[in-house]
């Protein structure tokens, strides 16, 4: 990828011990910084606290599961904690996880930048999240919100022991966070890049997320609107989305899922750019058909404009209109099957090695492969009547955006946390945790298939007693799956200190990101690189083992 490679013996060498963790700048330097790096590790930090909380209340959700009548929480109760699931797990962990985190830090090196390309911008980012959160949590304290995380209508417009209003406000200022920064990325990778790091040259990292910038840019504003809509409708009681008023009760439909299903490949695209760095780099590699992925990620924000309204089909749309949008949704799954063809061809006669990263990226391609089929079947009118309602929508969306998104967030932790911190996780424990969480995912959520086909409805405390071994399996599964989650917690904390140097290249991967230290510098480069070799390189970068080359700063 670069003319320039550092060898992990030189990068310590060479390289000035002055990296965006030195320690002698205190909690201050790190409120106010401008470094992406830093930047991306508060957003680590902050997402990590959210996700467990989000957990926390998924738990409370398979505790009440266990049994049939509702004697752990009240209904009321229990619609309460669903939605701060919801809510927390999409607007606060999913959306932002990937881009936020990883993004942040990687983005700016991968094309040859020293950060991107508005530093305070990112920052306020970061800001706007954590008062977005605060607040959150805060509607949590003072009495919660009943009405799902998609506060559909009348929920949301007419009934009044549910705090909407602070809800509302807290996703709106969160959604401002992602429109700066898919900004931030749009600009960086457009203005910024190295000299002779052209389009064609970029890590499919870098245009994953170019693609969902794209979404988080024009479909995110849809959302601020569709939420102050309907604070108005609540506050001022002007006719919106009531029919007595003159307005209309489809049209939050619309809004919201013209936004919110876009959001899902907001949320997937990054997971599927790290699958690409990862699938690369343990089978030694190019990907196979480059161009067809990257241009599949254009393809899939897209066409992501164009399927919302496979949610509303027993919602009152035409025929007509289902009949569009239903052939428009088996069409969406396209470019995804050309990623997982091409990934899969590029293992084919690929030199595999089974590092932790790697476990996690299969994973990722099995689960994710299931939950794209079935919203395959779910694009079909007949099958989605009969199973928009049921556990077989929420087993869907948990394959695809659980058992996807944060299988790829997790390989991409892995695979990149080397790079970030300087130093190596315990690979044993690693892969056993890479284990249990697929195991414990399947063991939760695909039970819930067969409850979704059998009827059973999603959103209830209750359900009728036939239903409860399925309940059983689906509640021990969270268990285990709780356990997979918490050991890279535990461990990747512990090697902050106890574990071993990493150097600069520990996987002999290609990227610009490789050819530096760990941690890197605080500028990234002394001196911006010089790219004149495609990505994923590995030919070349084998050609260059034991040559005295120039160190890149």
């Amino acid at each position: 990828m670069s003319t320039i490679l550092t060898l992990p013996d030189q990068a310590t060498a060479r390289l000035p011990k002055v990296s965006y963790l030195n320690k002698e700048y205190g909690l201050k330097s790190w409120l106010l910084t401008g470094d992406h790096k830093r930047i991306a590790m508060l957003y680590f930090i902050s997402i990590t606290f959210f996700f467990f909380i989000g957990g926390a209340m998924a738990g409370l959700i398979r505790l009440e599961l266990l049994t049939p009548p509702s004697d752990l929480l009240a209904a009321d109760t229990y619609n309460k904690v669903f939605t701060a699931h919801g809510i927390i797990m999409v607007f606060l962990f999913l959306v932002p996880s990937v881009p936020a985190t990883i993004g942040n830090f990687l983005i700016p090196i991968m094309v040859g930048a020293k950060d991107l390309a508005f530093p305070k911008i990112n920052l306020l980012s970061w800001y706007l999240y954590v008062a977005a959160g605060t607040m959150m949590i805060s509607v949590l304290a003072f009495g919660g919100v009943d009405t799902g995380w998609t506060f559909t209508t009348p929920l949301s417009t007419h009934y009044l022991n549910t705090h909407v209003i602070s809800a509302g406000i807290a996703v709106f200022i969160a959604g401002f966070s992602s429109i700066f920064t898919g900004l931030n990325f749009i600009v960086t990778i457009h203005r910024m890049r190295a000299p002779g790091m052209t389009w064609f040259r970029l890590p499919l990292f870098v245009w994953s997320h170019y693609a969902a910038s794209i979404l988080m840019v024009l479909g995110t504003p849809v959302l601020a609107i569709t939420l102050v809509l309907v604070i108005l409708e609540r506050t001022i009681g002007i006719g919106v989305f009531d029919p007595t008023k003159g307005g209309d009760p489809l049209l939050f439909q619309h809004l919201f899922w013209f936004y919110s299903h876009p959001a899902v490949y907001i949320m997937i695209l990054p997971g599927m750019g790290v699958i690409s760095e990862v699938i690369s780099t343990f089978s030694r590699k190019r990907v196979f058909g480059y161009t067809a992925v990257a241009f599949s990620s254009v393809a899939i924000a897209v066409f992501g404009f164009f399927v919302w309204a496979h949610h509303m089909f027993i919602m009152g749309i035409s025929n007509y209109s289902a009949l569009v949008f239903s052939l428009l949704t088996m069409l969406v799954a396209v470019p995804s099957a050309i990623k997982i063809f091409n990934w899969s061809a590029t293992l084919y006669k690929g030199s595999i090695t089974f590092e932790t990263p790697m476990l996690y990226a299969f994973g990722f391609i099995g689960l994710f492969t299931i939950g794209g089929l079935t919203g395959v079947f779910l694009g079909s009118m007949g099958m989605d009547i009969h199973l928009t309602e049921t556990y077989f929508i929420v087993a869907h969306f948990h394959f695809v955006m659980v058992g996807g998104m944060l299988m790829a967030y997790l390989s991409g932790v892995h695979f990149w946390w080397p790079k970030i911190t300087g130093r190596m996780y315990p690979e044993g424990v690693s892969k056993l945790a890479a284990v249990i969480t697929f195991v414990g995912f399947v063991l939760t959520f695909f039970p819930q298939f067969i409850l979704g086909y059998l009827g059973m409805p999603r959103r209830y405390a209750a359900y009728p007693p036939e239903f409860q071994v399925l309940n059983v399996f689906s509640s021990a599964g969270a268990s285990v799956l709780g356990v997979g989650y918490l050991l890279p917690l535990l461990y990747l904390t512990w090697s902050l200190k106890y574990g071993k140097i990493a150097g600069a290249n520990p996987w002999q991967a290609t990227g610009l990101e490789w050819q530096i230290q760990s941690p890197p510098l605080t500028e990234n480069f002394v001196d911006t690189p010089i790219v004149t070799h495609e990505a994923y390189d590995y030919e070349w970068l084998e050609s260059k083992k034991g040559s005295e080359v120039p160190t890149v700063g």
